[in-house]
Parts: C-alpha cells; sequence; structure tokens
C-alpha cells in the first residue's frame, strides 16, 4: 500500500522558515515565561562550576554548561523512593512533582541529595488540565509550594517563587485535545502575566 503525503507536513514544512522570520515563537506559551524567568534565576550563579541533576533530564536543562549533567528518567527513577549515591549543587524536577504519589518524601530525598548551599529548581503547572504520566496528583500556587519545600528542609526565607498565566492561556488549554498547546504566538497570544490564572508555578530554594 502506498502511503499518501502527509499535506499538513508538507504545509509545516513550508511555513516555517517564513515564521521563523517573522518572529513565530516555537517555545510552547505554558512555558515561555516561565523557562526565561528560571533561566534569568540562575544567571547570577556559577553554573560552569556546578554539578546538576534533573530528575528526567532533557532540554533545556542539558544545554546549560554545567560541569556535570546528571539525567534520570521518572518514573523509572521515582525521586519518592529512590536517591543517588552522588550529591549534587542543583537539582531540577520540570514537570515531574505534579505526578509523583509522595511530593513530601520526593522534596526531602532531593534534600538530602543536595550539597551544602545547593540548589532545589522546581517547575509545575496549576490551572492546567489533569494529564496522566503515569498518574497526575497535586497542583501548588507560590505558597502553596514554598511551604512544601519548608516542610521538607529548606528555609521560607531561601526560597524564591514565581508564577505565571492568564485567562486566555487557561481557556485555550482546556479547550484543546492535546496536552501541549500551540506554541507562543506574540501576535496573537498574550504573554501577560494576571497573578489570578497561575498557568505554571516554579521556585529556587537554597539548602
Amino acid at each position: 500500500m502506498v502511503s499518501m503525503p502527509d499535506p499538513y507536513g508538507i504545509a509545516r514544512s513550508i511555513a516555517r522558515p517564513v515564521l521563523d522570520r517573522l518572529g513565530y515563537r516555537r517555545d510552547h506559551w505554558t512555558r515561555a515565561v516561565m523557562y526565561s524567568e528560571c533561566f534569568r534565576l540562575l544567571a547570577p550563579l556559577n553554573v560552569s562550576a556546578m554539578d546538576a541533576m534533573e530528575i528526567s533530564g532533557g532540554y533545556p536543562w542539558s544545554s546549560i554548561q554545567f560541569r556535570s549533567f546528571t539525567q534520570t528518567s521518572y518514573p523509572d527513577f521515582d525521586i519518592c523512593t529512590d536517591t543517588l549515591e552522588a550529591t549534587f549543587d542543583i537539582i531540577i524536577a520540570d514537570q515531574v512533582f505534579e505526578h509523583v504519589l509522595w511530593p513530601y518524601r520526593a522534596a526531602k530525598n532531593v534534600y538530602s541529595m543536595l550539597r551544602p548551599n545547593g540548589y532545589f529548581l522546581i517547575l509545575t503547572p496549576f490551572l492546567i488540565r489533569v494529564h496522566n504520566t503515569p498518574v497526575d496528583c497535586s497542583r501548588w500556587t507560590e505558597v502553596g509550594l514554598a511551604h512544601l519545600l519548608a516542610e521538607s528542609g529548606f528555609a521560607l526565607d531561601r526560597t524564591i517563587t514565581g508564577s505565571w498565566g492568564n485567562a486566555a492561556c487557561v481557556r485555550a488549554h482546556l479547550r484543546t485535545k492535546e496536552h501541549w498547546l500551540p506554541a507562543a504566538w506574540p501576535w496573537l497570544r498574550s504573554l501577560r502575566n494576571d497573578p489570578a490564572f497561575p498557568v505554571t508555578v516554579w521556585a529556587l530554594s537554597q539548602k
């Protein structure tokens, strides 16, 4: 049976160079500001001297020039029960903690693998649809996330939190059948932040 060419794929391949020239944003609308702000938080740190670990490692964190970068894969590596013998200067959990069954245990395990004065960067969704990978359990506001970390050993006064979202992004995500929204498109989709509609929440905490 002869496979027919995908007209949508052909159209995308033609359109992409044109859209790139016009400033089309390929990063996901739900994550565009989140990643920008988290990279800003890391900017003052001497990352080239830091040994990093990510729980479910990958882009964009593997692109940072850490001294070393260790990747794990959740749920095969279950941060609720598993730890590594190594210790790290920074541990990153990007879109993971909403899926763990025991988030306090997970955060305590992160704390145990950090060196003195090490950092934990955690990024989670809030006003976003349930997405089971393999399960979906929890959501936190900025205040809730800070206190989750505090109950796990991190000091409140050494934790910086942030969030981003707006009503349009929430509505779009609820309407689409796909988990991922289309890429951020500044011409049609606002990156304005409305604190009443946090789509994503993050925190950087120092041990």
